[in-house]
């Protein structure tokens, strides 16, 4: 049913307190064991952390802005820090845009994606279906064909195709 303090909570006062305290006997601070003793000095069984509740984060709008947009559709965004949030913001975009031709241009692309890993930006982009190239874009871009679709109409008609609501 839980967990009831016993009279550990007087002596981890005596001893250690603060965090050390929580730590030491099952709580997350010591401020947990002030009130886990509260309830026990109620007589009541302190009941906690035995279970968990499952919860949604709501849905939240967010907004991509290119850096530019050549003639023929393709979108080239140019970066020198590629971090996990913007990273993980382009994997957004091209599951709800699969139609959009993103490409990078990267400061150095075989840096690693975190200081100490071994993956590379250049690795990442293969990974997930990237095109990318280095300092400047490759003049082969300005001349093929881009998207079947202009990347403005797309974007007008929202994620997966649902209306944009302005």
């Amino acid at each position: 049913m839980g967990r009831v303090i016993p009279d550990w909570v007087r002596k981890a006062k005596q001893g250690t307190t603060g965090k050390k305290a929580g730590f030491k006997h099952g709580f997350r601070s010591g401020d947990e064991v002030r009130v886990g003793e509260q309830i026990a000095a109620h007589s009541m069984p302190v009941v906690y952390e035995t279970f968990k509740l499952p919860y949604m984060v709501p849905e939240k709008r967010h907004f991509y802005t290119p850096d530019f947009l050549l003639p023929n559709g393709i979108l080239v965004e140019v970066k020198g820090i590629f971090d996990s949030t913007d990273r993980a913001k382009h994997l957004f975009v091209k599951a709800q845009f699969p139609g959009l031709d993103i490409r990078f241009v990267f400061t150095r692309s075989k840096a690693p994606i975190n200081p100490g890993s071994k993956t590379t930006l250049a690795d990442w982009c293969i990974r997930y279906g990237y095109q990318f190239a280095d300092k400047l874009i490759p003049e082969s871009w300005f001349h093929e064909q881009g998207p079947e679709q202009d990347p403005r109409d797309l974007i007008k008609e929202g994620p997966y195709g649902y209306a944009h609501k302005g």
